[in-house]
């Protein structure tokens, strides 16, 4: 469907530009010359571990991947329905991460649904600063809101909160389970998914 991102399309052309033969892409990532072969013919969708598996052995994010079939004449007219090819989850030790929409590059707003791990400053460690902006509203529990600048504040299911990022700030949870909540993040980088995730990215954890 027009403005839709296809893997098969997006897959030959990244590996054409690099002039990468089908074997060069098979041993950079480790999928085998005939599944790539069948995926850039679209004869094979690729499920989204094996999707990022392709993605880390080339060196990119996967929004890159699929960002190839975005004409920036029709960006006005772009739609993402969330869904697990387009929700990338990220483990830390303070947060359970799934970016929404990420098959859409440069967006103003980048959506995070996340559950909040921590439940003291001391297991939080360093507050986070970003540039930009965001709104967090609870979907399930209870949290607490730390900033460098004002006295924390609880926020139940239901509440919400809009800060500046470049604020020290953490979200803890307060709740017997880990807090549900929906972050908005916003600024003015072109690549601001990307440097949230680079950013979370220094306290992955193993599941």
């Amino acid at each position: 469907m027009s403005g839709q991102p296809n893997l098969a399309n997006c897959l030959r052309k990244l590996r054409k530009n690099h002039q990468w033969t089908l074997q060069q892409v098979s041993d950079r990532t480790g999928v085998a010359v005939s599944t790539l072969s069948k995926v850039e013919n679209d004869q094979l969708s690729l499920s989204y571990d094996k999707l990022l598996q392709i993605c880390h052995g080339l060196g990119i994010h996967v929004t890159e991947l699929l960002s190839c079939d975005n004409d920036p004449a029709t960006n006005r007219a772009r739609r993402s329905v969330s869904s697990a090819m387009s929700t990338l989850r990220q483990l830390t030790q303070n947060y359970d991460y799934h970016y929404l929409a990420t098959d859409l590059i440069r967006k103003r707003m980048v959506p995070i649904h996340a559950f909040a791990r921590a439940r003291s400053l001391e297991e939080f460690g360093p507050l986070t600063r970003h540039a930009g902006e965001e709104f967090l509203i609870v979907l399930k529990g209870e949290i607490e809101l730390h900033t460098d600048q004002y006295k924390p504040v609880r926020l139940k299911t239901g509440e919400s909160v809009y800060i500046d990022s470049t604020m020290g700030h953490a979200y803890l949870s307060v709740s017997e389970q880990d807090a549900e909540i929906l972050c908005v993040c916003s600024g003015s980088e072109p690549d601001m998914e990307n440097t949230l995730l680079g950013i979370s990215s220094l306290q992955i954890v193993d599941e």
